[in-house]
């Protein structure tokens, strides 16, 4: 299980590293793809493949489900940490989510987000202001 928000930085490489307390948990291998919020989305191999199939089973009739897949699976890369706990963010998506020198590695449960200091301000701004609604209007699911 993935949580917590942990600050690390990117080398001049581009490489992140995972937080240790994670790496045992994505030592078979991760992909790492674009996530919806202007994120990257790291899962473990195990949560990526029931994920994969589920977007891979949508019906290619529908355009918005074309372009889901789209969303997840072109830039999507597999990737395995290297000796020191890193992975190599491909440039493409360290500009997509904005990561230049500083990242947050946010668990959230089967997977974790990366994050750009920036943005997630933005989002925990936005959490702070709105997560009573947000409980109260989800409480229902849970």
């Amino acid at each position: 299980m993935f949580l917590g928000r942990h600050a690390h930085a990117l080398d001049a490489k581009g490489r992140l590293a995972v937080p240790a307390r994670f790496r045992d948990a994505l030592a078979e291998g991760v992909v790492l793809t674009r996530g919806i919020d202007r994120c990257l989305s790291l899962y473990p191999m195990a949560a990526w493949l029931p994920l994969a199939e589920k977007v891979a089973a949508l019906p290619i009739s529908d355009p918005d489900a074309r372009n889901f897949r789209r969303l997840v699976f072109a830039e999507a890369t597999d990737l395995t940490l290297d000796g020191q706990g890193r992975i190599l963010v491909p440039p493409e998506l360290r500009a997509y989510a904005g990561l230049e020198r500083e990242a947050l590695v946010v668990g959230v449960h089967t997977h974790l987000e990366v994050w750009s200091p920036e943005a997630w301000a933005a989002v925990a701004a936005r959490l702070d202001a709105d997560g009573g609604a947000i409980a109260e209007k989800l409480g229902e699911l849970i």
